[in-house]
């Protein structure tokens, strides 16, 4: 296996995941800011949706899209469980991954290409400057949300799932462009501290 990558809090999910399994893969360092995922050979031979990372299998067949490429790389390498051992917990880990997704990471990610990172994706996708502040708060009642649901000490409960990475990745990112996760949110806050202090969090920066 090998993974394709870029900066980005998508590629940093893979790689803190990787980092959590203790697994080491080559790395392709794909230029985002220049365009390369948009242009051949990448959208032909790697992802035809021009988005980074994609993890290649030996065989040369490409798995793309975060949640997806965890999974596979959780089921092929089983420890230390990121998803789960039982029909019950891969449920739990499931429903809270899609759950941050959606209220957090979604909006978050966009509010910054409709904004500060305008005048990148301007000529690589439809951009809505005039959506930006609404998502941008769409994304802090996501947190607010959380804020009063997450009951365990991680995101799905008592167990570290990729539910905890994903909304680490990007918690982290937001602080660089403008969406910042509020110190009045304390049990978020203490989690945000406690992830950040894993060795995978350094070691995917």
């Amino acid at each position: 296996m090998k993974l394709h990558t870029s900066i980005g809090p998508n590629p940093r999910v893979v790689k803190m995941f990787l980092a959590e399994k203790g697994l080491e893969i080559p790395f392709v360092t794909v230029d985002l800011m220049g365009g390369e995922n948009r242009r051949e050979p990448y959208v032909a031979a790697v992802n035809p949706a021009g988005q980074t990372p994609a993890l290649e299998l030996d065989d040369g067949s490409c798995v793309t899209e975060i949640t997806a490429i965890c999974e596979y790389i959780d089921e092929r390498h089983p420890s230390p469980p990121l998803i789960g051992t039982t029909a019950e917990e891969r449920a739990a880990t499931r429903m809270w991954t899609r759950r941050v997704d959606l209220k957090v990471c979604e909006p978050m990610a966009n509010g910054f290409r409709y904004a500060e990172g305008l005048r990148l994706f301007e000529s690589r996708m439809r951009v809505l400057p005039e959506a930006a502040p609404g998502l941008k708060a769409v994304a802090r009642d996501g947190l607010e949300w959380l804020e009063g649901h997450v009951q365990g000490p991680w995101i799905a409960g008592d167990r570290f799932t990729l539910a905890d990475v994903l909304l680490f990745c990007f918690l982290d990112f937001g602080a660089t462009v403008g969406q910042p996760l509020d110190p009045g949110f304390g049990k978020l806050t203490a989690w945000f501290e406690t992830v950040k202090a894993r060795p995978s969090a350094a070691a995917s920066a």
